[in-house]
């Protein structure tokens, strides 16, 4: 005690030694400033929407180098200026004519804006329109929508009336929609039909917070296996998937998914709590009380060369691969997945031609 009272003593008593030391602390906390603003510029690496060029200090590992590369895309995507943005946009046009024009979608883009939503695709389609044409040229318009994190096909229209007649073709079901989709398990059977309605629900947890699901309307009596037709939900969608496995391996398909109607995260949820095989990256989906990580098996690990722990940053393996348009003549558009996801099906041997 005597020995810690001393110490106090001496700390209160030479007041010349504090002030010496304190420059010194000044100095210390400033370089700690300078060594955290130098860390942060590291973690700002300039990105393109196939790459980014990253800081030394990033994952040895091609696979984990590619999450957080997918990651810090995403953000740096809400960072640029909206002539940037276009330009990503005009470099992945896939087809343009008079009437429309059809662009590949990046990932991690909104096509809305929202809450914390700095860029969106809606804000930049005029300067889009007058850098496919003119000055003069008007906005282009939206004709359907993609989730924040689907990449691939997206129509734009060049007039009003253009758009009018494409949101009737997706209303009235003239549209074939294809998309492709990594998903975790294999279904079975290898090839059907999910039709079963939905319904937006709040779930009650310690993280209150609401999700698409099933709302099934038939219920298999347990005494004889017979359907019997439930009482379906108040406000419940009819929702129908075809849907055929392409390829398998490690714990992981590759599907073609046709979705009929267009309720919202449709895909997502048929696959997840309808087939029990969620979308690779989908996060959201692959729990239903809880906000988690995705968990993927040993040989999904492996072959991915991924941590569990980094499985938070997968992207969601969900692309608009083929739209079938008729407007006039018949539109067959096509797009290629992303690089990511080109990546993961090599990692995991799904093998397929794209034909």
């Amino acid at each position: 005690l005597s020995a810690g009272m001393g110490r106090a003593v001496r700390a209160a008593s030479s007041g010349g030694r504090a002030a010496a030391e304190a420059p010194r602390a000044e100095q210390l906390a400033e370089r700690l400033r300078a060594r955290k603003k130098e860390e942060e510029k590291r973690e700002s690496c300039s990105s393109s929407t196939e790459g980014i060029l990253c800081s030394p200090q990033v994952p040895q590992d091609p696979a984990q180098r590619r999450v957080r590369e997918l990651a810090m895309l995403s953000r740096r995507l809400q960072q640029v200026h909206p002539n940037v943005l276009a330009k990503i946009l005009k470099e992945g046009t896939l087809f343009q004519n008079e009437e429309i024009v059809v662009i590949n979608k990046p990932y991690g883009l909104p096509v809305h804006g929202g809450p914390g939503v700095k860029n969106c695709i809606t804000d930049v389609l005029p300067i889009l329109a007058k850098m496919l044409a003119n000055m003069k040229a008007e906005p282009l318009h939206l004709c359907h929508r993609l989730d924040k994190e689907t990449t691939g096909v997206m129509v734009l229209a060049r007039s009003k009336e253009v758009a009018d007649r494409i949101r009737l073709l997706f209303k009235t079901r003239q549209v074939e929609k294809i998309y492709w989709a990594i998903s975790l398990g294999e279904p079975d059977p290898a090839e059907g039909v999910v039709e079963i309605p939905m319904v937006e629900k709040e779930v009650q947890s310690h993280q209150s917070h609401y999700k698409m699901t099933l709302a099934p309307n038939y219920r298999l009596r347990p005494e004889d296996g017979r359907e019997v037709r439930t009482r379906g939900d108040r406000g419940a969608e009819s929702a129908v998937t075809r849907y055929r496995c392409l390829a398998s391996a490690a714990a992981c398909s590759l599907l073609e998914l046709q979705p009929i109607t267009g309720v919202k995260h449709q895909i997502r949820v048929h696959l997840a709590y309808g087939l029990g095989c969620p979308i690779l990256g989908d996060h959201k989906y692959s729990h239903w009380s809880k906000l988690a990580p995705q968990k993927l098996p040993e040989i999904t690990l492996r072959r991915l060369r991924l941590q569990q722990s980094k499985a938070r940053h997968l992207p969601l393996h969900l692309h608009a691969r083929r739209l079938c348009l008729p407007l006039g003549q018949q539109l067959d558009l096509v797009c290629k997945p992303p690089r990511f996801f080109q990546k993961t099906l090599e990692k995991l041997e799904l093998n397929i031609s794209e034909d």
